[in-house]
């Protein structure tokens, strides 16, 4: 009698009712979105990030296979409105190329938590844990290598606030922040879900807590004990905000021109010994490039400093987007052109193919363009070249100065370098190569915004440096190892 009765009344602990069940679904549909939504996008709290994938992950291996796939898919197309505003209304995106762009990566989460199920019901914690991060990794390498935006949507990006972590990119890039991101509530998830042995479970957090835990410490360790700089430079940056005005003839464009070149005056006379003026101040003709040198060359010679011009050259149809450098000496010293182009907004300039050092006693100088710094592998290559200080003219859409600003900021901790950074309607920053902001000044919301700062010139020789992408491809080889042990294992103990 008591045999018999003994079992029951643990039956209903162990088999949630469809009810509660639904229930359990909706609310980790609702938790997730809700810290996808504030935890990504513009502004993000780079902490609910790290929580935000766990409670979908929670209840995928109690739902049917299809519907763990919708709730992840709903959860992070839900978070993602947190860019309509910003798509709609900076960049003009039309809705239904944003509707794409917001449903195909929240298919992909999708795909990724049913791996993660997939390997929990097998009573794998081990491999559920490691394919989730290695399936957003690999997806995010994919998409820089074929996107014309580079790295502009990767989860790293949500974690500027937080130095610590940031360092593991000079190791392994981005793709080392994005790995802990995910590693965390996957190791979570896979450790509180029931399939699996309970000394799986105890390696497996033990694992992924010491590698988490010395990958903030070594991180922490490294941003403490950044070495004094044996140079530094005084920096000067300057932007407009809410005048956008982007002259097309010469004569306005000379004028206003004249007018950034006086107030470049003032900020060498605050002490600045390099200036770094915005991008794309105006469109100027080859005739017009000219009496531009003319007047910047004086100007750099009378106040004894450096300055940095962003301009197009050309005409309406073709042209060039420049950062020019003039020389102390009178002299214009170097040229940059951009290589990387908006799509939309840039179609007509012809993209550069050369990177340009410039040798200093302080230093070794160098020179990008705005959006230059969403691609990894051309600040790389400043970085084999020893650069310690890299002079950045840039032009932002209001809405993405932070966001936009940080992104370039991370490219310093990766290859090893000071970054001075001008960005009209967005922020004037200075940054070192661990990330931190020695100086910023909001440009997106005042007629004018000016910053004096001084600049360290220290290059770090890093492993990503020498390197390269080396994680991102172990990702998406672990990736290939872990899908096809899936399918030659899988069997009738695998749960739909």
């Amino acid at each position: 009698m008591n045999s018999r009765l003994g079992p029951s009344p643990a039956a209903p602990a162990t088999s949630p009712t469809p009810k509660k069940t639904l229930l359990l679904a909706v609310a980790a549909v609702v938790v997730t979105s809700a810290a996808l939504y504030w935890g990504t996008g513009l502004h993000p709290q780079w902490w609910l990030t790290w929580l935000a994938p766990l409670p979908v992950l929670l209840i995928s291996p109690r739902v049917a296979r299809w519907r763990g796939f919708w709730m992840a898919a709903v959860a992070w197309f839900l978070g993602s409105l947190n860019m309509w505003f910003y798509a709609l209304t900076a960049i003009s995106l039309p809705i239904p190329l944003l509707f794409l762009f917001s449903t195909i990566p929240s298919c992909f989460f999708g795909l990724a938590v049913l791996l993660f199920r997939r390997f929990i019901l097998r009573g794998d914690p081990w491999r559920a844990a490691l394919s989730f991060p290695a399936f957003w990794v690999a997806l995010e390498y994919l998409s820089y290598v074929s996107s014309p935006n580079g790295t502009f949507p990767n989860l790293g990006y949500t974690q500027m606030d937080f130095l610590p972590v940031l360092q593991v990119s000079s190791v392994a890039g981005i793709w080392g922040i994005t790995f802990c991101l995910f590693l965390a509530p996957a190791t979570v998830a896979a450790v509180l879900n029931q399939p699996g042995t309970v000394s799986q479970k105890k390696k497996l957090a033990t694992a992924a807590g010491v590698f988490l835990a010395l990958v903030i410490g070594w991180g922490s360790w490294r941003v403490i004990s950044t070495p004094v700089p044996e140079h530094s430079v005084k920096v000067g940056l300057m932007a407009t905000g809410v005048d956008t005005t982007f002259p097309h003839d010469d004569a306005t464009a000379l004028r206003l021109l004249q007018d950034y070149s006086d107030k470049a005056a003032s900020l060498a006379a605050q002490g600045a010994q390099v200036i770094v003026l915005p991008e794309k101040i105006a469109l100027v003709s080859d005739q017009g490039t000219g009496q531009v040198d003319a007047l910047y060359a004086a100007t750099s010679a009378r106040a004894k400093a450096h300055i940095v011009a962003g301009l197009d050259r050309g005409t309406l149809t073709k042209r060039s987007n420049e950062a020019r450098l003039y020389s102390p000496q009178g002299t214009l010293a170097a040229i940059y052109d951009k290589h990387h182009m908006v799509p939309g907004f840039e179609d007509v300039d012809q993209p550069g193919t050369t990177i340009t050092v410039i040798d200093q006693p302080s230093g070794v100088w160098g020179m990008q363009i705005c959006k230059d710094m969403d691609f990894p592998s051309l600040s790389r290559q400043y970085g084999a070249r020893g650069v310690g200080l890299l002079l950045v003219p840039a032009w932002d859409f209001t809405l993405d100065g932070w966001m936009h600003g940080r992104m370039a900021v991370l490219r310093g901790v990766e290859s090893g370098f000071t970054i001075a950074r001008a960005a009209k309607q967005g922020v004037l920053t200075v940054s070192d190569d661990r990330g931190r902001i020695l100086a910023q000044q909001d440009s997106a919301t005042v007629p004018f915004a000016s910053l004096v700062a001084t600049a360290p010139i220290r290059h770090d020789n890093t492993l990503y440096v020498r390197w390269g992408d080396w994680f991102a491809w172990l990702n998406v080889g672990g990736l290939i190892v872990l899908l096809f042990s899936r399918a030659r294992k899988s069997g009738p103990s695998a749960v739909a």
